[in-house]
């Protein structure tokens, strides 16, 4: 069944300088950054033609207080490497869109304090006030924040679409095991040129 422009949305997730640039925390630790480079401006360009067909562009940012008071046990003891590298407080310019993403005025942006953007957020309003049934996803990281975002849409019965070309993980078998799980249970996988045919049967379909 065919879903109108008005009802799809792109949620492109933290697509960030922490993540995605070099002067970032992941690539101040020695993490590759390349693969999310790469899915960063794959992500974008699917951003740019969401927008000509008249569909809505979602972005997320993960971002802590400065302190960490709102960081709970990821911060604490799950990921406490995040607070020893300073990573994603809000004012750092860690947190901060990455060069290669370039939202607009017109786009919603949701910062969100835990992997899923579902968790502490306004994601869910948006989505039902606004009447949105397909989710195409993108970002990084692969197996955490997008993973864990679309485990929550999957059950919430989006319908909802993975672009494995834009997403990525430091690791490769990480992001290929994510990408299984996710295909297994929670969405469909799919490529940047088939997400642009969904966007411009999306857009055909509020034309006419």
């Amino acid at each position: 069944m065919s879903t109108a422009a008005g009802q799809t949305a792109l949620l492109a997730i933290d697509l960030q300088r922490a993540f995605c640039d070099g002067e970032g925390s992941m690539a101040r630790q020695g993490r590759d950054i390349e693969p999310l480079r790469v899915a960063a401006g794959n992500a974008d360009n699917l951003a740019k033609r969401a927008r000509q067909a008249g569909i809505t562009v979602i972005w997320t940012r993960m971002m802590f207080a400065s302190d960490y008071s709102d960081g709970g046990q990821l911060a604490a003891t799950i990921r406490p490497n995040l607070v020893k590298a300073g990573a994603l407080r809000r004012g750092s310019g860690d947190e901060a869109f990455s060069a290669l993403a370039h939202p607009e005025p017109r786009d919603i942006v949701i910062d969100k304090p835990r992997f899923s953007a579902w968790i502490g957020t306004s994601l869910e309003v948006v989505l039902r006030s606004g009447g949105y049934k397909r989710i195409i996803v993108c970002g990084v990281t692969t197996p955490m924040c997008v993973e864990s975002t679309v485990r929550d849409l999957g059950q919430r019965d989006y319908e909802t679409f993975v672009v494995e070309d834009a997403c990525a993980d430091f690791e490769t078998g990480r992001h290929e095991a994510s990408i299984a799980a996710m295909e297994f249970g929670f969405a469909t996988i799919i490529d940047s040129a088939l997400a642009m045919t969904l966007f411009d049967g999306a857009g055909h379909d509020r034309r006419h």
